[in-house]
């Protein structure tokens, strides 16, 4: 990795979802850019926001979330390696927050709402089936967690991105 320019650095401390801890470390304008990225596709989400148990479809926000994963891969690919891979970097706590905050939820919750979905009958609406399901309840409250985790992720994006300090 090329040396970074002391002068192009900027401090920041942060504090990371889903029991990462917190991170500190000189960023350089390529994180600050992919953290803005990151950010933007972040809170523009459904996903991201309150979900109250009468309102929306889960499967669009589990949908939202597995987006995610693509959109962060094309935004650390584009931004090269010196957004880094330790935790102490953009790349770093994004991989970290995709590998150990949404995959493991995704991989419970998508599967178990896919088989529900399949025995939905075409005369009912898609979220009339789904407020039947037996599990929803559940998962609309792992989807607040989540919710919260994320809300964190994107608060010290935006302070990398330098939006709030």
């Amino acid at each position: 990795m090329p040396k970074k320019d002391p002068a192009k650095l900027k401090k920041v401390s942060v504090s990371l979802p889903f029991g990462l801890g917190s991170a500190e470390w000189q960023s350089d304008p390529t994180e600050r850019r992919a953290a803005w990225s990151l950010y933007v596709e972040l809170v523009t989400r459904i996903a991201v926001q309150p979900l109250a148990s009468d309102e929306g479809l889960v499967r669009e926000a589990l949908s939202s979330l597995y987006t995610l994963f693509a959109t962060t891969r094309e935004i650390l690919r584009e931004a090269g390696p010196d957004v880094g891979a330790s935790r102490e970097s953009v790349g770093g706590i994004a991989i970290e927050v995709l590998n150990r905050g949404l995959r493991p939820f995704l991989a419970k919750w998508h599967p178990k709402l896919q088989a529900w979905e399949t025995q939905r009958d075409p005369k009912i609406s898609p979220q009339e089936h789904e407020l039947k399901w037996p599990e929803q309840g559940d998962l609309r409250k792992e989807l607040e967690r989540i919710r919260k985790e994320l809300a964190k992720y994107a608060k010290a994006l935006a302070i990398i991105a330098g939006v709030n300090d």
